[in-house]
Protein backbone atom coordinates (compact mmCIF):
# COMPACT_ATOMS: atom_id res chain seq x y z
CA UNK A 1 0.00 0.00 0.00
CA UNK A 2 1.22 3.47 -1.22
CA UNK A 3 1.82 6.12 1.49
CA UNK A 4 -0.71 7.95 0.48
CA UNK A 5 -3.30 5.30 1.12
CA UNK A 6 -2.32 4.32 4.32
CA UNK A 7 -2.71 8.06 5.40
CA UNK A 8 -6.00 8.17 3.76
CA UNK A 9 -7.43 5.05 5.67
CA UNK A 10 -6.60 6.94 8.57
CA UNK A 11 -8.80 9.96 7.53
CA UNK A 12 -12.31 10.23 8.27
CA UNK A 13 -14.29 9.42 5.48
CA UNK A 14 -16.13 12.99 4.66
CA UNK A 15 -12.60 14.51 5.01
CA UNK A 16 -10.72 11.25 2.75
CA UNK A 17 -13.86 11.75 0.27
CA UNK A 18 -12.30 15.53 -0.25
CA UNK A 19 -8.68 15.06 -0.24
CA UNK A 20 -9.41 12.59 -2.90
CA UNK A 21 -11.26 15.35 -5.04
CA UNK A 22 -8.25 17.14 -4.27
CA UNK A 23 -5.54 15.44 -4.95
CA UNK A 24 -3.08 16.50 -7.04
CA UNK A 25 -3.57 20.02 -5.07
CA UNK A 26 -2.37 17.77 -2.16
CA UNK A 27 0.34 16.30 -3.77
CA UNK A 28 1.59 19.80 -5.63
CA UNK A 29 1.11 21.24 -1.79
CA UNK A 30 3.35 18.35 -0.69
CA UNK A 31 5.86 19.14 -3.29
CA UNK A 32 6.00 22.28 -2.33
CA UNK A 33 6.80 21.84 1.07
CA UNK A 34 9.82 19.86 0.10
CA UNK A 35 10.42 22.41 -2.23
CA UNK A 36 10.66 25.41 0.29
CA UNK A 37 12.76 23.67 2.78
CA UNK A 38 15.15 23.00 0.03
CA UNK A 39 14.46 26.72 -1.76
CA UNK A 40 14.80 28.08 2.41
CA UNK A 41 18.23 25.83 2.88
CA UNK A 42 19.87 26.66 -0.09
CA UNK A 43 19.12 30.22 -0.22
CA UNK A 44 20.31 30.55 3.61
CA UNK A 45 23.29 28.47 3.01
CA UNK A 46 24.10 30.79 0.12
CA UNK A 47 22.80 34.37 1.97
CA UNK A 48 25.23 34.04 5.13
CA UNK A 49 28.23 32.83 3.16
CA UNK A 50 29.10 34.01 0.00
CA UNK A 51 25.94 35.84 -1.03
CA UNK A 52 25.72 38.05 1.85
CA UNK A 53 25.38 41.12 0.51
CA UNK A 54 23.25 39.91 -2.53
CA UNK A 55 20.03 38.20 -0.68
CA UNK A 56 17.68 38.46 -4.23
CA UNK A 57 20.70 36.62 -6.00
CA UNK A 58 21.20 34.35 -3.64
CA UNK A 59 17.39 33.34 -3.13
CA UNK A 60 16.81 33.37 -7.52
CA UNK A 61 19.93 30.30 -6.87
CA UNK A 62 17.70 28.45 -4.58
CA UNK A 63 14.59 28.93 -6.23
CA UNK A 64 16.25 27.05 -9.22
CA UNK A 65 17.49 24.54 -7.19
CA UNK A 66 14.06 24.05 -5.65
CA UNK A 67 12.52 24.39 -9.16
CA UNK A 68 14.77 21.09 -10.56
CA UNK A 69 13.30 19.43 -7.30
CA UNK A 70 10.16 20.57 -8.12
CA UNK A 71 10.09 19.44 -11.83
CA UNK A 72 11.09 15.86 -10.80
CA UNK A 73 8.61 15.07 -7.85
CA UNK A 74 5.92 17.15 -10.13
CA UNK A 75 6.17 14.98 -12.95
CA UNK A 76 6.47 11.34 -11.35
CA UNK A 77 4.44 12.00 -8.76
CA UNK A 78 1.59 15.09 -8.58
CA UNK A 79 0.48 15.36 -11.68
CA UNK A 80 1.82 11.55 -13.14
CA UNK A 81 -1.74 10.84 -14.63
CA UNK A 82 -1.74 13.73 -16.62
CA UNK A 83 0.75 15.24 -19.43
CA UNK A 84 1.77 13.03 -22.15
CA UNK A 85 3.80 14.94 -24.13
CA UNK A 86 7.68 13.57 -24.73
CA UNK A 87 9.79 14.87 -21.74
CA UNK A 88 11.62 17.87 -23.82
CA UNK A 89 8.37 20.07 -24.68
CA UNK A 90 7.41 18.98 -21.27
CA UNK A 91 10.42 20.29 -19.33
CA UNK A 92 10.71 23.47 -21.69
CA UNK A 93 7.47 24.59 -20.54
CA UNK A 94 7.65 23.83 -17.16
CA UNK A 95 10.89 25.80 -16.79
CA UNK A 96 9.42 28.55 -18.42
CA UNK A 97 6.68 28.56 -16.11
CA UNK A 98 8.87 28.54 -13.31
CA UNK A 99 11.47 31.02 -14.86
CA UNK A 100 8.24 33.38 -14.78
CA UNK A 101 7.39 32.44 -10.98
CA UNK A 102 10.76 32.91 -9.95
CA UNK A 103 10.21 36.76 -11.01
CA UNK A 104 6.95 36.36 -9.14
CA UNK A 105 8.33 35.30 -6.15
CA UNK A 106 11.53 37.92 -6.37
CA UNK A 107 9.36 40.90 -6.48
CA UNK A 108 7.98 41.28 -2.87
CA UNK A 109 11.82 40.57 -1.59
CA UNK A 110 12.87 43.34 -4.06
CA UNK A 111 10.17 45.49 -3.09
CA UNK A 112 11.14 44.90 1.12
CA UNK A 113 14.69 45.67 1.05
CA UNK A 114 15.08 48.35 -2.14
CA UNK A 115 11.47 49.99 -1.81
CA UNK A 116 10.78 49.65 1.99
CA UNK A 117 14.62 49.39 3.13
CA UNK A 118 14.26 46.95 5.43
CA UNK A 119 17.89 46.02 5.72
CA UNK A 120 20.55 47.30 7.47
CA UNK A 121 21.66 50.04 8.60
CA UNK A 122 17.93 50.65 8.21
CA UNK A 123 16.35 48.43 10.48
CA UNK A 124 18.05 45.70 12.79
CA UNK A 125 19.29 42.56 11.78
CA UNK A 126 16.78 40.91 13.26
CA UNK A 127 13.82 42.76 11.11
CA UNK A 128 16.11 42.39 8.43
CA UNK A 129 15.93 39.08 8.15
CA UNK A 130 11.98 38.50 9.22
CA UNK A 131 11.37 40.46 6.68
CA UNK A 132 13.69 38.95 4.03
CA UNK A 133 11.78 35.45 4.80
CA UNK A 134 8.11 37.17 5.01
CA UNK A 135 8.54 38.85 1.98
CA UNK A 136 10.70 36.26 -0.27
CA UNK A 137 9.54 32.92 1.68
CA UNK A 138 6.28 33.46 2.33
CA UNK A 139 4.57 36.18 0.39
CA UNK A 140 6.43 35.59 -2.87
CA UNK A 141 6.18 31.81 -2.29
CA UNK A 142 2.54 31.34 -2.35
CA UNK A 143 2.10 34.15 -4.91
CA UNK A 144 4.32 31.56 -7.52
CA UNK A 145 2.83 28.77 -6.13
CA UNK A 146 -0.95 29.97 -6.81
CA UNK A 147 0.72 30.68 -10.51
CA UNK A 148 2.42 27.57 -10.72
CA UNK A 149 -0.43 25.59 -10.02
CA UNK A 150 -2.85 27.09 -12.70
CA UNK A 151 -0.25 27.30 -15.27
CA UNK A 152 1.22 23.37 -14.81
CA UNK A 153 -2.49 22.39 -14.87
CA UNK A 154 -3.79 24.20 -17.80
CA UNK A 155 -0.59 24.37 -20.26
CA UNK A 156 2.66 21.45 -19.04
CA UNK A 157 0.25 18.55 -17.33
CA UNK A 158 -2.66 19.29 -19.11
CA UNK A 159 -5.42 16.89 -18.05
CA UNK A 160 -6.91 16.52 -21.89
CA UNK A 161 -3.35 14.54 -22.78
CA UNK A 162 -3.43 12.68 -19.18
CA UNK A 163 -7.00 11.30 -20.23
CA UNK A 164 -5.90 10.00 -23.85
CA UNK A 165 -2.59 8.85 -21.76
CA UNK A 166 -5.06 7.49 -19.24
CA UNK A 167 -7.29 5.45 -21.57
CA UNK A 168 -3.95 4.27 -23.61
CA UNK A 169 -2.70 2.80 -20.62
CA UNK A 170 -6.24 1.09 -19.88
CA UNK A 171 -6.55 -0.08 -23.36
CA UNK A 172 -2.90 -1.67 -22.90
CA UNK A 173 -4.05 -3.68 -19.30
CA UNK A 174 -7.35 -5.04 -21.29
CA UNK A 175 -5.44 -6.65 -24.10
Amino acid sequence: MAVVERVLSRVPKPLRLVLIRHRELLKFAIVGGTTFLVDNGVWYLLKLSVLESRPTTAKGLAIMVATVVSYFLNREWSFRTRGGRSRTPEAVLFFIISGIAVALNLIPLYASRYFLHLEVPHVSRFVQEFADFASGSVIGMLIAMVFRFWAFKKWVFPDSLGRRRREDELDAAVD
